[in-house]
């Protein structure tokens, strides 16, 4: 018999900069101080009523029975996050992203487009940031004593409509950026053309991830063995491309007119036109290479 849906909130909060402290100190050394806040944030979620999931790496994902319970341990994981000492002179921050819909629980895990837009959020949040949907933030009324504000309406995968984004302020402050009345206009149609061994890929509105490498299952196969097996992703965000390198050699990035830039384990906001090599540098060799173009597509046609 198929499983009902049930109505949860959803929580995503990830470690950040955790990539340059498992440089700084290694892996152990690392590791310790990570496990250690996602410690932290698992006993903020069970303090507040919710469920641990699963933790996938520097990152945490948890339900809640309501969104009020979902917010009040977001701003609970981050005020016993920040009170934690320094690690190498660098304070570790996370970012959090909350969702309230229908899911559907198989085992301890759940399900949906709840559970992507919660994903999605996390994506959106700066360090020491709450991000929640406005889906979420309808629901609490005056359950909640924390305030918010609404940041944009954000386009997400899967979804016909743009979906109204708000900030949870957890923390008092009066440094905080007014945010402008806007006019809500439609946004340009964004793509990315791109280019590799005589075959074409477009990165439409619908399509969010391209993925590189060596790896048969990658979306564009790199045949050059200084190449990772997952090298390289570009991700789509908002209107903008993010080229993000996860090599083991670089990724190398030219855009037409400039001079080319070296990424290792860092990310890139693709613009105009120019090409990418994966592992060495254009010159080395100008075959493995991907070429690319951003587009702005004032009709749905091209």
């Amino acid at each position: 018999m198929q499983k009902k849906p049930v109505e949860l909130a959803v929580l995503f909060a990830d470690v950040v900069g955790s990539t340059r402290l498992y440089e700084r100190l290694g892996n152990a050394k690392a590791l310790e101080h990570v496990g250690h806040r996602l410690k932290i944030m698992s006993e903020a979620a069970l303090g507040c009523g919710g469920r641990v999931v699963k933790t996938i790496g520097d990152e945490l994902m948890c339900v809640f029975p309501t969104a009020a319970a979902a917010i009040q341990a977001a701003a609970d994981m981050q005020i016993k996050v920040e009170m934690q000492e320094p690690v190498s002179g660098h304070r570790l921050q996370i970012r959090i992203g909350l969702q309230y819909g229908s899911v559907l629980e198989e085992g301890q895990d759940v399900f949906g487009d709840c559970v992507n837009v919660a994903a999605r959020m996390v994506k959106l949040a700066n360090p020491s940031q709450i991000i929640a949907t406005g889906e979420c933030v309808k629901t609490l009324g005056n359950s909640s004593a924390l305030q918010t504000r609404t940041l944009d309406r954000l386009p997400v995968k899967g979804r016909e409509e743009e979906i109204e984004v708000y900030e949870i302020l957890w923390r008092q402050s009066e440094d905080l950026t007014i945010m402008a009345t806007r006019r809500v206009v439609s946004p340009p149609r964004v793509g990315l053309r791109l280019r590799h061994g005589g075959k074409e890929l477009i990165l439409e509105p619908e399509r969010e991830l391209v993925r590189f490498g060596r790896e048969n299952l990658c979306d564009v196969v790199i045949a050059d063995r200084k190449a990772s097996r997952e090298h390289a992703r570009i991700e789509r965000r908002r209107d903008k491309f993010v080229l993000i390198d996860i090599s083991s050699n670089g990724t190398y990035v030219t855009f037409h007119g400039e001079p080319e830039k070296t990424l290792r384990r860092e990310e890139i906001v693709l613009h105009g036109r120019g090409s990418i090599s994966f592992g060495h540098p254009y010159s080395a060799d100008p075959t493995e290479v991907v070429a690319f173009e951003v587009e702005i597509w004032t009709e749905p046609g091209r």
